[in-house]
């Protein structure tokens, strides 16, 4: 029996395999569900594995997406595009919102932060770029009021604010 050799151990079930999955990261129970389904696993077998693993706390969707949302905020992206992104994950719209509030992220301040990074204040005297810098920010996930408020802002530290 060699280092490679398998053949004495026994295939994982789905419940090992879901363990093992979360061990890494946090999973929603669709994310998991699916995985388990591609490495072969039974759906009903992955689905009573999932539930045990509910049952015993190691699998929560609230606290996948609270973790999500705030991994996703830190890394300078909007309350907008992190609930689609949790949506995609299967997840209902009240663990979204859940998890959205638990980020405790000042938004409009993230939205500054990400264009005091992006653009110095004079690139931002033509509406060209300011107009850039607001599409930046609403492909990141930011709402028109935090993304031109933070333009605006940023644009004021240049010259008192006169174009807008």
């Amino acid at each position: 029996m060699g280092f490679g050799d398998a053949s004495g151990r026994a295939r994982p079930d789905a419940y090992q395999k879901a363990l093992e999955l979360l061990v890494r990261r946090e999973h929603s129970r669709r994310d998991l569900k699916r995985k388990l389904g591609l490495r072969g696993a039974d759906p009903e077998e992955a689905e009573a594995a999932i539930e045990k693993l509910a049952g015993l706390g190691y699998q929560d969707d609230l606290r996948f997406a609270t973790a999500f949302a705030r991994d996703r905020a830190h890394a300078g992206y909007g309350p907008v595009r992190i609930r689609q992104e949790l949506a995609g994950h299967g997840l209902p719209a009240a663990e979204v919102e859940q998890a959205i509030e638990a980020c405790e992220t000042d938004w409009p301040a993230s939205a500054r932060a990400l264009i005091d990074k992006r653009f110095r204040p004079e690139v931002l005297a033509d509406p060209g770029k300011r107009r850039k810098a607001v599409d930046f920010l609403l492909r990141r996930g930011f709402d028109q009021d935090s993304a031109w408020g933070a333009v605006r802002d940023r644009a004021a530290d240049e010259d008192d604010g006169g174009f807008f």
